[in-house]
């Protein structure tokens, strides 16, 4: 079952990314190192409700 999930910044706390995962091989919340524009670098971005 694939489910459609936020991903928000660590530091800005900006949400920038929408994403899907298989709530059946992940069921802990996903942590991703992926670009953010508003502090032009690369930063962890976690799962957010």
């Amino acid at each position: 079952m694939r489910v459609k999930i936020t991903l928000e910044c660590t530091e800005c706390k900006q949400r920038n990314y929408k994403s899907y995962k298989n709530k059946q091989n992940d069921q802990d919340r996903v942590e991703l190192n992926k670009y953010c524009r508003f502090c032009n670098r690369h930063t962890l971005h976690k799962e957010t409700k």
